[in-house]
């Protein structure tokens, strides 16, 4: 992440992306206001940006549908923060499920927004650097030089029989083939890819996974782990990779066997 963090406000009211524009200025980011994600992309393809804020309520092509968009990888992987309408709770389970890494509701509080974009920019270094970590540790030892510079440049992490590529928020099969998987399995793996070895709890997961999520993901968090080990288990009655502390939670193992 650059000392000046790069930002793209896209929202189709004037008054409050310039607001919000001149505000983060003030606060260190390098802001490029627009009112469409058509142009957004072009502000994007002219230079990147590190983090997005999306209004989900906008003519055209609304904020749910540009997430998607950015989440199919065309500009890497960037930080997506979605703007709700205020109790609109469909709008933010939705906005999460699509991707986003965390939401504000209308009217937003600038100081309340200034600290959510600069947390999800830490967290978001702090998963790169994992993510080199973790891969560099799962290398054979002889290996690991190759390996981190590898996956500095790819962000693939071998997770069993599979490769989870963060950047393009795809799980790789040993055949080379695309394993669907949905954007809350997603965020579980990245969550146990980011911080291989240690026990993380049910809560832990329900934060990593959905920084503001509904009281209804904590009921699913042992279902979707079901789903997500019959695709990266090799026997996925008898976990390796993703194993379960009784009375703890669950841990990643980045040496477990294919």
């Amino acid at each position: 992440m650059a000392d000046q963090p790069e930002i793209v406000v896209v929202d189709d009211e004037k008054a409050l992306r310039d607001a919000v524009g001149e505000y983060l200025a003030r606060h260190g980011f390098a802001v490029r206001c627009v009112e469409s994600g058509e142009r957004m992309r072009a502000a994007l393809r002219e230079r990147p940006a590190d983090i997005v804020l999306l209004d989900i309520a906008m003519p055209g092509e609304d904020g749910l549908a540009i997430a998607r968009s950015l989440r199919g990888g065309e500009f890497g992987d960037i930080g997506i923060v979605m703007l709700t309408a205020a109790g609109d709770v469909v709008d933010r389970v939705v906005g999460l499920e699509v991707g986003a890494d965390d939401y504000v509701a209308k009217p937003a509080d600038l100081r309340e927004l200034l600290a959510r974009l600069r947390a999800v920019l830490r967290r978001r270094e702090t998963a790169r650097q994992a993510a080199q970590q973790a891969a560099a540790a799962a290398a054979p030892s002889g290996a690991r030089g190759g390996a981190a510079a590898q996956a500095g440049a790819t962000r693939r992490i071998r997770m069993g029989r599979t490769q989870l590529d963060l950047d393009a928020r795809r799980l790789i099969g040993a055949d080379g083939n695309e394993i669907p998987l949905g954007p809350s399995e997603f965020a579980l793996l990245r969550a146990f890819a980011e911080r291989p070895g240690r026990v993380l709890s049910r809560e832990t997961l329900l934060e990593l996974a959905h920084p503001r999520g509904e009281e209804h993901f904590d009921r699913s968090i042992d279902v979707r782990i079901a789903r997500i080990r019959r695709k990266i288990e090799a026997i996925p009655d008898q976990p390796s990779v993703i194993k379960t502390v009784r009375g703890a939670g669950y841990v990643f193992d980045p040496a477990a066997e294919r």
